[in-house]
């Protein structure tokens, strides 16, 4: 959360070079926290993120 407010203050103070380097803190925060990067997981279910539900099994008939 720290880079997260990091990120605000230097919009509010409307320091570009200080935003690049909030962002760049909260990218290796979420990258560590498996939010971001290569897929870790892989429970064999197929993947419908990219998909209209439309296209999915979710879809009501």
């Amino acid at each position: 959360m720290d880079a997260r407010r990091a990120v605000g203050a230097a919009l509010r103070d409307k320091d570009e070079a200080a935003e690049r380097a909030a962002r760049q803190q909260v990218h290796e925060a979420k990258v560590a926290l498996g939010e971001r990067g290569p897929v870790w997981w892989d429970d064999g279910a197929p993947d419908y993120n990219r998909h209209l539900v439309k296209n999915t099994p979710y879809a009501q008939k």
